[in-house]
């Protein structure tokens, strides 16, 4: 049976976490995950980017 989460529900554990780490922690937690987030995207980016240029050069010296 899945477990159903309601708005009720959800604001207890919200005042839950906040007691027990505090709302700077909260906000501290929450801007780290963000950066580690952007940084893994950039990366996945960065990734696409050199196998697209590999490719293009492939293509370029198949033309010469």
């Amino acid at each position: 049976m899945p477990l159903k989460l309601g708005v009720p529900e959800l604001a207890i554990i919200l005042v839950i976490v906040i007691l027990l780490f505090g709302v700077g922690r909260i906000g501290k937690i929450a801007g780290e995950l963000g950066n580690g987030i952007r940084s893994f995207r950039e990366g996945l980016k960065s990734k696409e980017d050199k196998e697209e240029e590999a490719k293009v050069e492939k293509i370029e010296k198949t033309e010469e």
